[in-house]
């Protein structure tokens, strides 16, 4: 941008890295001398470019111009073309007879401790050594190795994740448009993503994971007419009610969670930004995305721009240069929330609002962006195309979707009228009641021996089980987050523990105590790495049970009674009685278990009628 005040037209600039100690990352070899252009700024581009290999650390930028004497070029005008990325403060810069020097300090919000932490577990029990300087290509998928395999859609395939600054990773999901409570297909997304962010954590990253709310959207508008209701304060509410179905599903929160209509400044920016970059139009009060000069249009989808079609919200305008443009910013209609811009009053189209947001908070170049299947085309590849349109070294290392939920083959959504909300999710009884039960057993006879001197040592036997389940571990979290593979490695140990607690010869075997405790914290810490670690097992035990209870439309002394029936049958020997009372509670996801002396208890269970599904 030409700044009036400067009428030079060579700049020099150099850039330095540092970290929370001052101590130098990166720097430009030698100042490049760069010109000044009436549509864009070399220098805006190579603050970008360094700013989006470091997103995590200080940048200082250095400003030379051959000044006359007493001039004060207006730097505000002239740092305006890489806004939102850097907050400039303008009492750092600094003016001489011959030079400008601009100092700014980036620190992000979401990292706070002063050195990068190095890739070790606080459990280390389930995660094995990383293996030193290896490349991709020779990247190991041995349980030895840690190793994050993620399947990327741009490259369809399976890679190794390579964060972009080391121990740090930067991880964008598009959230939900907040009109309506989410459903089970929302529920994928999030606890997919959620099970990731964890491992990573896990694994020792910092990781700064970002999820937006879409608060203003066409949907949103025509919820609100319906309802009468204010089209934000509409949004507002459902933003609330899926931070409870959050808390519901035991997902974590994420660093940030901006909202569309908190941003406007940073999406008229971009716009601006990109209309600057000529890859957008404005026509009548709206602007659309030019795709014809986008030759990268369709990567990701593997779509060709002939077979695209216009955006799936809105009908195809015949003022598009191509059907395939998609708006950017559309022109406000009457009775519906507007926000003042360069193009008239509007809002912004829907790509365009992530784009903004995760170039706010990650930059426009950073490790993950995700979503579920249904995003691919075209809102993750339209978001592409305008990131690259604002910034041209924009770059995101991998894009990871997860699957749908489908009901008769076709896929859950609220457009189809086919989904279930996440509350009316029933959780799956008997198979998390057997584990929560299980570890609260071994939880009950641990606290009894809390303050006994433990042995270091573990029986073989024991440790073996734990060497086993660690790499079945590693193994499979490591390979895309294959979490089935986990859950049904879980049933050994579990039947060990189980053992070791009711059988006579468990209850008889040296360091008893020793082998529950290391067994539990390895079930303990692969449930949090999994998002189903319960804050009170007795608290989730019963509320399981009190579901069971309701979908079998029974109380719990209405069960106790049939288990007397039962045992005053078993007594008198009328074991048809006694197992068709059995096989009736089966019949509605009451489980009846006979232990060793002789009393019975219930747990939830599958329906039978589920079961035969």
């Amino acid at each position: 941008l030409r700044s009036p005040a400067v009428s030079y037209s060579q700049l020099s600039l150099s850039l330095s890295v540092l970290s929370r100690q001052r101590r130098l990352i990166h720097s430009t070899p030698t100042p490049t001398a760069v010109e000044l252009r009436s549509s864009q700024s070399e220098a805006a581009a190579e603050i970008i470019s360094v700013c989006n290999i470091f997103p995590f650390f200080d940048i200082d930028v250095h400003f030379s111009f051959p000044c006359k004497s007493g001039e004060k070029p207006n730097m505000a005008t002239l740092l305006k073309c890489y806004k939102p990325l850097l907050s400039i403060q303008l009492s750092s810069i600094h003016y001489s007879t011959r030079t400008i020097q601009v100092a700014t300090h980036r620190p992000h919000p979401f990292f706070k401790s002063s050195s990068i932490r190095s890739l070790n577990s606080s459990s280390p029990s389930l995660i094995a050594k990383k293996t030193q300087g290896e490349s991709e290509e020779g990247a190991s998928k041995n349980p030895l190795s840690t190793n994050l395999w993620l399947y990327n859609t741009m490259s369809r395939k399976k890679e190794v994740f390579r964060p972009k600054v080391e121990g740090m990773v930067g991880m964008y999901v598009c959230g939900v448009t907040a009109y309506d409570l989410s459903h089970i297909g929302h529920a994928r997304v999030y606890v997919t993503f959620d099970v990731l962010y964890r491992y990573l954590k896990h694994l020792g990253y910092q990781v700064c994971y970002v999820r937006n709310f879409t608060d203003v959207d066409d949907k949103i508008i025509a919820r609100a007419k319906e309802l009468g209701e204010d089209p934000i304060n509409l949004s507002r509410r459902y933003c609330e009610e899926f931070n409870q179905d959050m808390v519901y599903l035991h997902c974590l929160p994420p660093s940030v969670e901006p909202r569309v209509s908190d941003h406007m400044t940073q999406i008229v920016d971009m716009i601006k930004q990109i209309i600057g970059n000529e890859y957008a139009y404005s026509v009548e009060g709206d602007v659309y995305f030019n795709v014809d000069k986008f030759p990268e249009y369709g990567r990701l989808s593997g779509r060709k721009l002939e077979d695209n079609r216009a955006g799936e919200r809105v009908a195809v305008d015949s003022r598009k240069k191509n059907p395939a443009d998609f708006a950017l910013w559309k022109s406000a209609k009457e009775g519906e929330p507007f926000w003042e811009s360069p193009w008239g009053p509007g809002r912004p189209g829907w790509h365009i609002e992530c784009s903004a947001m995760s170039a706010a908070y990650l930059g426009y170049s950073f490790d993950i962006h995700g979503g579920g299947m249904d995003l691919v085309f075209p809102h993750h590849e339209n978001e592409i195309a305008q990131s690259c349109a604002a910034c041209r070294q924009s770059n995101i290392s991998y894009w990871i979707h997860n699957g749908f939920v489908t009901i008769d083959s076709e896929k859950m959504s609220k457009s189809l009228g086919n989904f279930f909300t996440i509350r009316q999710l029933e959780s799956a009884s008997e198979r998390i009641f057997y584990i929560y039960q299980t570890l609260h057993d071994c939880e009950d006879v641990l606290r009894q021996h809390e303050v006994t001197a433990l042995k270091d040592s573990i029986p073989p036997n024991i440790m073996e089980e734990i060497n086993k389940f660690q790499n079945v571990f590693v193994e499979s979290m490591s390979d895309d987050l294959h979490t089935t593979v986990v859950l049904a490695a879980l049933s050994d140990p579990l039947k060990t523990i189980n053992d070791l607690l009711h059988t006579r010869k468990g209850k008889k075997q040296a360091l008893r105590v020793e082998s529950l405790t290391a067994l539990e914290k390895m079930i303990r810490n692969a449930l949090e790495v999994l998002g189903l670690m319960p804050t009170s097992y007795t608290n989730i035990l019963q509320e399981l049970g009190e579901k069971a209870l309701r979908r079998a439309k029974l109380t719990e002394d209405q069960v106790l009674r049939k288990i007397e029936e039962r045992t005053e049958a078993r007594s008198q020997k009328e074991y048809e009685k006694s197992d068709a009372i059995r096989k009736e509670l089966a019949a509605v996801g009451i489980a009846l278990m006979d232990s060793p002396d002789g009393t019975t208890t219930w747990r939830p269970a599958v329906p039978l009628v589920l079961q035969e599904q």
